[in-house]
């Protein structure tokens, strides 16, 4: 660039820098979309670990997109990177270019990824960056209109079959099926067991699903939902793809079946939408109260979910009077985790320095919940979202929390006149801590919390985590009494232990020491003696050892272990199935 001013320039600099910008969105998303589509052919000729890896390419195809385009921004803008008068005119010249996009959210998104970037903002330039779409220009969150977004339709009046008929033959995988029959008559019937229990006319039905089909792991789903006179139910349809052919593995119809399949604790769909707002409207109105910015995150457009999660804290903490307090539960020794009851959120902050025993370090902290973020959670682990740079009133903060902010997380905590700024945060869903959970429940829900426990501890291992810690407190239970870990600090692979039996001890003496007498090595793991860390007594510790006391013994460890060093894939089901389809051709 010759260094002459954009003044001297006119307009050209700012519009052709818009235009970059434009077109390096249009990019990235062009490659999100192929990286999407390719889900299909994974499912189709079951390429799992293939489909994993896609997974991981498209979370990362975000970050390395804004920083090629910034690298670029440099050289076009050279001085004037940094002018904030030149990144007005940018804004304004941006604006204009992205007025008539359907998903133009997306494209003010990334323009603010750069600008944050340039500026190293603090808390929000409006100046610079675009708050919401829908403030600045009144946009309205109405449902969905018919032509919004494309689905497939089976009209009043035609037999319940013929209309599920006409909804499977439409799946791009049609021809693939083991029966295509089965797979109608067992969707079928399950609508109407569970019209009938519900005691709704099945008469002059209305089914549609999405075009799209939704992918994860190694299923596929179609997402719609069933109508009838004054009444809607979702309507998701799972299939499953053995050996045999694909199959209709699971109908769901309730919120209570729906939502989770869509929660914070899942990876991401893969669905090739054409405009995302439309679906993530057609998924509110199916998942009345799901929180907008976890629909954009699971449809795998993250970097929006964390925009409209900003956005929405802020739009609460401007209408509630609370204070942001610690967190129930027992305090942590590498996070200081602090909440605001009126909302649903925790954050967590890292300390500067972690108590003994811990000997892990910020980075290393940092790296585990990446890994958690690009691997497949199985419902299991908590979707946490790093924010930097966040600017809160130090008012909000309840005065024994901030001291503690201000004293123990120092490197991250500093005030800025009246307010205290943040520089990194975790930010997730809030969850009731299993060791709480058990104190405050019923006998029969503390023993079916513990059950789902080692489900917990099962399914994480199935998919090669292993917690490292399994204290109760270390998890948590949803608003679905599902228990989901969210302690990561500890966390490692279960290919990465070394799972064995605890030594007979020689004599009395070695019997009595406190420390063990045989050599210990860092990743040595010595499953029989679990039970003794996690306090549960009487009939909960009995429940424990009655459903789960393989978890307890190396034996199960080291056979997991073979199985994932030999690649094989070993499945956790997103789903209870009521029934299933057999899958005999």
């Amino acid at each position: 660039m010759d260094g002459s001013s954009p003044q001297a320039m006119g307009q050209e600099l700012p519009r052709r820098t818009a235009a970059e910008i434009f077109g390096a969105f249009e990019d990235y998303n062009h490659a999100f979309r192929a990286l999407t589509r390719r889900a299909e052919r994974r499912f189709v000729e079951r390429e799992w670990q293939l489909g994993q890896r896609d997974a991981v390419e498209r979370i990362e195809l975000y970050d390395r997109r804004v920083e090629k385009c910034l690298a670029d921004l440099v050289g076009r803008l050279g001085r004037h990177i940094a002018e904030e008068s030149t990144w007005r005119e940018i804004k304004a010249e941006f604006a204009s270019l992205i007025a008539t996009c359907p998903d133009r959210k997306f494209d003010a998104t990334f323009f603010n990824s750069l600008t944050r970037k340039v500026f190293k903002t603090v808390g929000m330039n409006r100046d610079v960056e675009f708050a919401s779409v829908a403030d600045e220009e009144g946009e309205s969150h109405a449902a969905p209109q018919p032509g919004d977004l494309p689905v497939c339709a089976a009209r009043h009046g035609i037999p319940l079959l013929a209309a599920v008929e006409h909804l499977l033959s439409g799946a791009p995988w049609a021809r693939h099926y083991a029966d295509s029959s089965a797979a109608a008559h067992f969707v079928a019937d399950e609508i109407a067991a569970v019209l009938s229990a519900r005691l709704l006319n099945p008469k002059d039905l209305k089914l549609e699903v999405l075009q799209p089909v939704f992918y994860r792991a190694t299923r596929a789903f179609l997402v719609g939902k069933v109508a009838g006179d004054g009444w809607t139910l979702p309507l998701i349809i799972a299939f499953a793809h053995p050996d045999s052919g694909i199959v209709a593995d699971a109908v769901m119809m309730s919120e209570y079946e729906v939502r989770p399949l869509f929660g914070f604790s899942r990876s991401y769909f893969h669905a090739d939408l054409p405009a995302v707002e439309p679906a993530v409207r057609y998924l509110s109105a199916i998942m009345p109260g799901k929180p907008v910015d976890e629909i954009y995150t699971v449809l795998g457009r993250a970097k929006q979910g964390k925009t409209e999660r900003y956005r929405s804290l802020f739009r609460h903490l401007a209408r509630s009077t609370d204070s942001f307090v610690h967190a129930e539960g027992i305090r942590g020794m590498v996070m200081i985790v602090f909440t605001l009851y009126s909302s649903e959120l925790v954050f967590k902050v890292i300390r500067d320095r972690f108590a003994e025993p811990k000997t892990t370090s910020r980075e290393e902290v940092m790296e585990k919940y990446q890994f958690v973020f690009q691997h497949d959670r199985v419902g299991r682990l908590v979707d946490a979202q790093e924010f930097r740079q966040l600017r809160f009133p130090k008012t909000r903060f309840a005065p024994e929390l901030l001291e503690e902010l201000l004293m123990s997380s120092s490197a991250t905590c500093r005030l800025d006149g009246n307010d205290l700024i943040i520089s990194h945060l975790y930010m997730e869903r809030r969850m009731k801590p299993l060791d709480v959970f058990i104190r405050e429940a019923s006998p029969d829900a503390a023993r079916r919390v513990i059950r789902d426990y080692g489900q917990a501890i099962r399914d994480l291992a199935l998919s090669n985590v292993f917690p490292g810690d399994l204290l109760l407190k270390n998890f948590g239970v949803s608003r679905h009494g599902r228990v989901v870990f969210y302690d990561y600090d500890e966390l490692c692979l279960v290919t990465e232990c070394t799972f064995r039996d605890l030594p007979t001890a020689r004599d009395d003496e070695d019997e009595m020491r406190a420390e063990p007498w045989f050599f210990v090595g860092t990743t040595d793991v010595f499953p029989e003696q679990f039970l003794e860390f996690l306090g549960l007594r009487g009939d909960l510790r009995e429940e424990f050892l009655r459903q789960h006391g393989d978890l307890l013994t190396a034996d199960y460890w080291r056979s997991l272990k073979a199985c994932h060093l030999a690649e094989r894939h070993l499945e956790v089901v997103p789903y209870t199935r009521r029934r299933a389809v057999d899958s005999s051709p």
